[in-house]
């Protein structure tokens, strides 16, 4: 397959790049949700296969067919529950490697909106004293 280059600038992005900073952290905030799902829903979830993989039927009290779909359902509830739980040790520090543009802007607007006066933190410290 022959590529012409003139063909390739009438190549357009499929999403227009995004202008505004809220937009911007907007679209950081999202992928890093996605990010911290996929990663732990994909760790936890082997994790816990690997887990009931080891055990082997009981030869009393098995449930058969639909014991086995309820485990592959409650493990990925648990998964889900784990992955919120854990999303900031596991996850976060792959979005930072993976993604460091995204991860500086959302450093920046956590560190921005922890600065004195910019919240109540100030009166929470007053109350707690």
């Amino acid at each position: 397959m022959k590529i012409n280059p003139l063909q390739l600038q009438t190549v357009r992005p499929l999403k227009l790049a995004t202008s505004s900073a809220e937009q911007r952290l907007q679209d950081a905030q999202e992928v890093q949700k996605t990010f911290r799902m996929f990663v732990g829903e994909a760790f936890f979830g082997q994790m816990l296969k690997a887990m009931r993989s080891t055990q082997g039927k009981p030869a009393y009290f098995h449930g058969g067919r639909a014991e086995e779909v309820f485990r592959g359902q409650l493990d990925q509830a648990l998964a889900e529950v784990m992955t919120e739980a854990s999303a900031d040790t596991i996850a976060d520090p792959m979005f930072r490697q993976q993604f460091p543009q995204r991860a500086a802007l959302l450093k920046a607007h956590s560190q921005q909106k922890q600065q004195p006066g910019s919240s109540f933190s100030d009166l929470e410290r007053l109350h707690r004293r």
